[in-house]
């Protein structure tokens, strides 16, 4: 028992050291327990607990429910003030779990009670990151400012203009456009628009795609964008007729995928870690990035989800390490970031595969 107990900590020890890059980290839904009962303490009326807003181990919801869960964090962060708190705590949590770059992304939003508008949301988020770099914590953090599909096309018009003005003004803390949300809500037709015009000014596209199953029309709108980055594909490859064509595209551009083995699984749309599509596109040696979605929400980290990846798909630390090191080729960042973060996995490489 003893000898099985050094492992597991060993095991602990080198997913925690190994540098790690977080590519698909929603803001809100990656808020900790302890950042939940921060906020509840100050709005004590809203009769809200931290239990309410995490999915613990062996547990499941479903996609609804979820973002039933989302509904009640909102509430919670309703000031410029909360987000700042927000920001600046998800961002010390990522460090702690050796995360080295990071690009966290959310949705602008108002809130007529506070006062709170889109721009001192996103105003609010740039300051988290200022002051964490101030804080000399040892992670680089960019931020995609998302679209909410239940907004529609105007909403989605409004948050292109204001991502584009953020682009030129911070100093390249803002470097793209995630498209997200409820992936029932919409039609992909009424996001193609400002999805290109962002395109054309510069910004880069994360999309999350084929979250759900018969989609292949919407998604092939979509793909035919050329987006930078897919968040979780989870259907391309399913038995839909004609999906085939997707995996093709995918694989033929080279599109990265974020995979968010946790995620899927708890919000039930794969069935088991060993059937997660994450082992078809690593077999086939398609840009991965291994990444948490919401790690508060799903009660996870992202050495958790490394080695959930290494442990179901008998990855050798060496892949694992490869894993990671690779992951710095998707980044939205520029090249010289790209290089500064190669130059910090090649100096702490002897030391984490030393275990």
């Amino acid at each position: 028992m003893e000898v099985e107990e050094r492992q597991q900590a060993w095991k602990k020890k080198f997913y925690l050291e190994l540098p790690k890059v977080e590519l698909h980290a929603h803001l809100n839904g990656s808020m900790s327990s302890k950042t939940m009962r921060k906020l509840i303490a100050k709005k004590p009326d809203l009769k809200i607990n931290d239990q309410m807003t995490v999915i613990d181990k062996g547990k499941k919801r479903t996609l609804v429910e979820c973002f039933q869960m989302f509904q009640l964090i909102h509430q919670l962060t309703t000031s410029p003030e909360d987000i700042l708190m927000v920001t600046k705590d998800v961002i010390k949590e990522f460090a702690d779990d050796g995360v080295k770059y990071l690009e966290l992304r959310s949705t602008p939003r108002r809130e007529n009670a506070t006062g709170m508008t889109k721009r001192t949301y996103v105003e609010s988020i740039l300051e988290g990151i200022k002051q964490a770099k101030e804080e000399n914590l040892d992670i680089d953090v960019r931020y995609l400012i998302a679209i909410d599909r239940r907004g529609g096309p105007l909403v989605a018009k409004e948050t292109v203009k204001l991502a584009k003005e953020f682009f030129l003004s911070s100093e390249e803390t803002v470097l793209g456009l995630d498209l997200s949300g409820d992936p029932t809500a919409g039609q992909a037709k009424d996001f193609l628009e400002p999805l290109l015009e962002a395109k054309k000014a510069g910004l880069k596209l994360a999309l999350h795609l084929s979250e759900i199953p018969c989609q292949k029309k919407e998604t092939q709108m979509f793909l035919d964008l050329l987006p930078d980055r897919i968040g979780h594909g989870t259907f391309f490859k399913s038995s839909e007729e004609g999906s085939l064509d997707l995996v093709d595209f995918v694989r033929q551009h080279r599109i990265p995928l974020e995979f968010c083995l946790t995620s899927n699984i708890k919000s039930q749309t794969v069935p088991s870690y060993d059937q997660h599509h994450f082992g078809y596109w690593y077999s086939i040696a398609h840009p991965s990035v291994i990444c948490t979605d919401d790690k508060g929400v799903f009660a996870t980290s992202l050495s958790q989800e490394y080695q959930l990846a290494a442990e179901t798909f008998n990855l050798t630390q060496s892949q694992v390490w490869d894993l990671s090191y690779e992951s710095i080729n998707y980044i939205f960042a520029s090249d010289s970031t790209r290089s500064e973060l190669r130059k910090k996995w090649n100096h702490l490489k002897p030391k984490v595969l030393h275990f």
